[in-house]
């Protein structure tokens, strides 16, 4: 188990069934969408709410495309994936780069750089995922917003083993676990489609901490 989850998960909790290279599956670009049409919508309504407009962003575990409301600027949108072309082949992105966090979490942005941050129906193939959302909460700005969004979406191959044995309300309760492990502060869960006339989909908000009024 990584060093730096919490003790008190299960053994083996964030194994795969596939421990294949995740550049090898990851190697054919996948120019779809991973969830419909009505939760793609819920998910830009929320990003407009929630996003900073003018802001700089970073989408992380991006694809070719990324639910940015069309209408709203932002200075800047930082790309980051596991496929070249998918990522190429996206218009909101201003620059990206490939990484697989799963062998190195560490992301290549300065120190209180970003405005918001978003990772979109992936957090679930993250083995250590307090890792990951530690180094957004350095990238981000005091009080600045992560939003984790998830549906019953997933390649069950990649996913671990702990998101594959839960359910939608378990999938909430373990990334706001995440986040707050990883020191985000203000975490909250929302219910943007409940699955009955579509995809489902939850969204998790944790807020960089503001280090003057409320330090580690």
């Amino acid at each position: 188990m990584p060093a730096s989850l919490p003790p008190d998960f299960p053994p083996r909790a964030f194994e795969k069934m596939d421990d294949g290279d995740d550049a090898d599956f990851y190697a054919f670009a996948r120019l779809v969408t991973h969830i419909d049409d009505p939760a793609i919508a819920a998910l830009s309504e929320f990003y407009r709410a929630v996003l900073p407009e003018g802001g700089v962003l970073l989408d992380l575990m991006s694809s070719w495309v990324s639910h940015l409301p069309h209408e709203v600027p932002y200075a800047e949108v930082i790309g980051h994936g596991m496929n070249a072309e998918e990522l190429a082949a996206n218009p909101r992105l201003t620059r990206w780069f490939v990484q697989d966090l799963n062998r190195s979490p560490s992301l290549p942005l300065a120190d209180a750089s970003l405005d918001a941050a978003t990772i979109c129906v992936s957090i679930q193939y993250l083995q250590d995922p307090v890792a990951v959302l530690a180094e957004i909460a350095r990238v981000l700005r005091p009080a600045a917003p992560v939003v984790v969004s998830f549906s019953n979406r997933c390649f069950p191959t990649k996913a671990v083993a702990i998101w594959r044995a839960l359910g939608d309300q378990g999938h909430a309760q373990l990334v706001d676990l995440y986040l707050r492990a990883a020191g985000f502060a203000e975490v909250t869960t929302h219910l943007l489609r409940d699955g009955r006339t579509s995809d489902p989909l939850i969204a998790v908000v944790g807020r960089a901490r503001n280090e003057v009024q409320d330090p580690r």
